[in-house]
């Protein structure tokens, strides 16, 4: 038996293990056993599903096989041997495809994520490039079918936004948007540059899986809420009521403002969600860090101060430096279209854990 079909039966034999397990009452009761085992059951099923068809074409291939070695009929061997041909074929696809489903996954890549983009060096310049990058992702977002939510934004004062965070829900959405955090770097001619000179500006992204309270435990005693008028658009209601509420996590000394909905019982909620998140991708940084000095990262380090892509407007180019990948087609990946970067991310993490032999 190959190797790979050792690791699929053994996740099979886990994967029955685990069919029993979701439906014992005492689990069912047990909210944070319940929410991990039904997120392994989902996870090991759609393994189980490859591993069947997997056994079943190694199968046919022994089975061709002891045809073409025992049978007299001409016809009947020179048809397995076209039948194995086409076996053997699909096997070496099934091969790479049942290598890369057997990297291990990151516990967080299935959440749900929080994306907050902020102004960095370069003034108004960088509150424009803010706009410019929320508007790039949510035009992806949109033609990959995920549902996204505003959850705050604070207007720069010539155009875009000094701070815009939203929620997205989907399919495995941190594992896609992870590689998005980090230092975001524009270099153009700003519309006031009366002399043509360009200007280097940057805008920080974090992307924070989001964390459910089972993940988290945020206790009452340890938040201070305060409310405040909203500023900035949203008409004489907002800005007439204390809809505006700030959350001050004490032990921790970190801060969430929420502003963008009309009560205060949204804005609320909505802080409360960003908290948890900030709080639990704290821990995610620090598993980062760990991998990525165990395997020499250069794709997820965990270090959201470190400057991971350059878009320079004069020569129509983006460049991701922790891949060395540039493309000059800085129009389409503004407009939305940054599936080509987004792969070479993900390709490359594989790439790193296949090395460095964790799907062992």
């Amino acid at each position: 038996m190959s190797s790979l079909l050792k690791k699929l039966e053994q996740i099979s034999i886990r994967y029955d293990q685990v069919s029993e397990q979701i439906v014992d009452p005492e689990i069912i009761s047990d909210m944070t056993r319940y929410v991990k085992i039904n997120r392994e059951y989902k996870e090991l099923g759609t393994i189980v599903k490859v591993y069947n068809r997997y056994r079943d074409v190694i199968d046919n291939i022994a089975a061709s096989k002891e045809i073409i070695a025992t049978e007299t009929d001409r016809e009947f061997v020179d048809m397995a041997k076209m039948e194995l041909d086409e076996l053997l074929s699909e096997k070496s696809k099934m091969d790479e495809e049942v290598k890369i489903m057997l990297i291990p996954k990151d516990e967080e890549d299935s959440k749900n994520v929080i994306i907050e983009i902020r102004a960095g060096a370069g003034g108004d310049e960088a509150s424009i490039f803010v706009g410019d990058l929320y508007r790039m992702y949510i035009k992806w977002l949109e033609r990959k079918g995920w549902k996204t939510e505003t959850i705050t934004m604070q207007e720069g004062t010539s155009g875009g936004f000094k701070e815009v965070s939203f929620s997205v829900e989907g399919e495995n959405v941190y594992g896609v948007l992870k590689f998005e955090s980090g230092v975001h770097r524009v270099q153009r001619v700003p519309k006031t540059e009366t002399q043509g000179r360009v200007h280097t500006s940057a805008v920080t992204v974090a992307v924070l899986p989001e964390a459910e309270e089972v993940d988290v435990v945020v206790r009452k005693e340890d938040i201070r809420k305060d409310t405040y008028r909203s500023s900035g658009a949203g008409g004489q209601h907002v800005n007439k009521t204390e809809s505006a509420v700030r959350l001050t996590h004490l032990p921790t000394n970190t801060v969430v403002e929420c502003q963008d909905g009309r009560s205060q019982i949204k804005n609320y909620a909505q802080a409360l969600k960003v908290l948890r998140a900030r709080l639990y991708e704290a821990e995610v940084i620090k598993k980062e860090l760990e991998r990525a000095t165990n395997r020499k990262s250069q794709v997820s380090t965990g270090d959201r101060s470190a400057k991971i892509r350059t878009y320079n407007y004069p020569q129509g180019r983006v460049t991701d430096h922790r891949i060395g990948l540039t493309l000059y087609s800085l129009d389409n990946i503004i407009a939305g279209d940054i599936d080509e970067i987004v792969e070479g991310l993900k390709i490359a993490e594989n790439s790193e854990k296949l090395a460095a032999g964790l799907d062992s």
